[in-house]
């Protein structure tokens, strides 16, 4: 039977804590310490995974690499590199025939290609799947929210990124508004000249999001950020955030004081067949982020290739791996919110919204 392996790690410091009890009363300060010093370790088998198309099974192990985010942000690269490379070593060593990287491991440096290239197996970052799978959810829920993504103000969060510079492309041929956050201005120029080239679309950018946020109606956020990027007074009632970020661009808070908004977690799939993550990280069983599922997919498909590195990713490997995600029995996971599921009563709740907001564009037109 394949085996694939998947590198993950911890958020922060509770999250160590969480799984090791007796740490829980040192001081993050302290934890940050214990948790660079760790080497990598096996967290679990995954067992279960059955293919649609063929009955053809395969198992898989989620490997740890003991870097927080922040670590990964702020220590020398070549030392998160390293870490990550030693972490995939563990897949060779358990058999593994491809590495997904996951989280940061996915964003730190190249992207994954110096990973790749000091391990003896294929890696991906499972970003195509993950784009197709944000693509996907965002117009199913503002279908359910009456939002006419034609005539909505998109906003792309991130939009220089690997993720977030295909998801603009991609929604660039459905909307007639679109705006550009990120920090490099130069870099939004070049894209969006390109988008204008190949669709005709004149987009807006921006290097500050607050104004954009405001505006929009639909927003896909994908920063690599540490740091919240939506707080609950930046977002206009109605609005429609699908947040694709590991960790999450939106704050909690939204959650606890904004019940006129909908955000869903971007790129959450079923798995097929009886899965066992051995793991518990946040979601029901059969439950996986697109990310990880990209891994799975490769697998149950004998593509030994390094699918997605680096940050330049095409179209056409979204709409691949979409395809064969969906051969082998891959779907979109239910709506969820801050690990909770998204109840019909919240989409009639926000689409109230979003008809008084439509309603008052109409009159400003007018």
């Amino acid at each position: 039977m394949d085996r694939f392996a998947f590198m993950i790690h911890p958020i922060d410091s509770s999250d160590i804590a969480r799984k090791f009890s007796f740490l829980k009363r040192l001081p993050d300060s302290i934890l940050d310490k214990i948790i660079y010093h760790l080497p990598p370790i096996k967290v679990s088998e995954i067992t279960g995974i059955k293919s649609v198309y063929d009955n053809a099974e395969i198992i898989g192990n989620f490997l740890g690499c003991t870097l927080t985010s922040k670590q990964m942000v702020e220590l020398p690269t070549d030392t998160v590199i390293d870490k990550i490379i030693r972490t995939g070593k563990i897949a060779e060593k358990l058999g593994a025939k491809i590495l997904g990287l996951g989280a940061m491991t996915s964003v730190v440096g190249d992207a994954g290609y110096t990973v790749a290239q000091n391990l003896n197996i294929p890696v991906t970052t499972g970003n195509s799947y993950t784009i197709a799978t944000a693509m996907e959810g965002t117009e199913k829920a503002a279908e359910m929210l009456d939002i006419d993504i034609k005539g909505a103000e998109v906003l792309i969060i991130g939009a220089n990124g690997s993720i977030g510079s295909v998801c603009a492309q991609m929604m660039a041929r459905k909307c007639g508004y679109l705006t550009l956050v990120s920090r490099d201005v130069k870099k939004l120029e070049r894209l969006s000249a390109k988008i204008l080239r190949e669709t005709g679309l004149a987009v807006k950018i921006s290097n500050r999001p607050e104004k954009a946020i405001k505006k929009a109606d639909i927003i896909i956020t994908v920063t690599s950020s540490v740091d919240c990027v939506i707080n609950p007074e930046d977002l206009k009632p109605g609005a429609l955030v699908c947040d694709v970020a590991r960790p999450r661009d939106v704050s909690k808070r939204v959650a606890e004081l904004r019940d006129d908004v909908l955000i869903i977690e971007g790129g959450l799939v079923e798995v097929p067949g009886n899965v066992d993550f051995n793991l518990n990280f946040g979601y029901p069983p059969k439950l996986a982020l697109a990310c990880m599922a990209e891994t799975m997919i490769l697998a149950l498909e004998k593509n030994w290739t390094s699918y997605t590195l680096g940050r330049e990713i095409t179209i056409k490997q979204a709409d691949e791996i979409h395809k064969l995600g969906k051969k082998h029995g891959f779907k979109l996971a239910g709506f969820r919110s801050f690990e909770k599921i998204v109840k019909p009563e919240v989409i009639e709740r926000v689409r109230y919204f979003t008809k008084q907001n439509t309603k008052k564009q109409f009159k400003v037109k007018v």
